[in-house]
């Protein structure tokens, strides 16, 4: 295996700091000192710090997209079995007992995307990227009959990821997981069941 580019290797350094101090926090200083490399290798591969942490974004979300297609792309599974299985190992990673609480998108979004918009664009599309992949399995949950049929798919997965974040960000307040198992319970007991509609003439329809 070839060994990490100086790029690559600013870009794994920049994604578990600013994930665990936030962007503000992360000095250029501590980014040089982790990765072991001069002033001067930075600037060559990056025009700023801005410019630096967007990359450090797109490689985080690059993994998550990559850890979501292990456990939604695994068709032999039904489609909200895949789901609750796939936050329940969120939680494992990003609840309290992660080796780095929280999500990166989410301290970004609170603490620099109003001041930057190259940030915001950034973090935008990949929230907009995450509930696409969220909304296409509760999509497949419609057609394999696990959902009722008119459940408007796109509006339930945002309604799902908002949830998870501020779920997230609640247990960071907290600093338990109190919040994310309530999430769990919420999303997969109540929200996303199949119910039966009210009784028409006696007969009762699923809805």
């Amino acid at each position: 295996m070839a060994a990490k580019s100086t790029r690559e290797d600013l870009i794994d350094v920049g994604v578990e700091l600013m994930h665990q101090n936030g962007y503000n926090a992360t000095g250029l200083t501590d980014i040089l000192k982790a990765a072991n490399v001069p002033k001067g290798s930075f600037y060559h591969h990056f025009g700023s710090k801005e410019d630096f942490a967007a990359a450090a974004l797109e490689r985080y979300g690059m993994r998550e997209r990559e850890h979501a297609a292990v456990f939604l792309n695994d068709t032999t599974i039904p489609p909200l079995k895949r789901l609750r299985r796939y936050f329940g190992d969120l939680i494992r990673i990003y609840g309290q007992k992660g080796a780095i609480p929280g999500c990166m998108m989410g301290r970004f979004s609170l603490e620099i995307a109003g001041e930057s918009p190259q940030l915001r664009k950034r973090i935008n599309a990949s929230f907009d990227h995450w509930q696409q992949t969220i909304a296409a399995v509760i999509g497949q949950a419609i057609e394999q009959k696990e959902l009722a049929v008119g459940t408007d798919s796109e509006l339930l997965a945002a309604f799902v990821l908002n949830s998870w974040e501020g779920a997230l960000l609640r247990s960071q307040a907290a600093q338990n997981n109190a919040s994310l198992e309530g999430f769990m319970h919420f999303v997969f007991d109540e929200l996303l069941v199949k119910r039966p509609k009210a009784k028409v003439g006696g007969k009762q329809e699923n809805r």
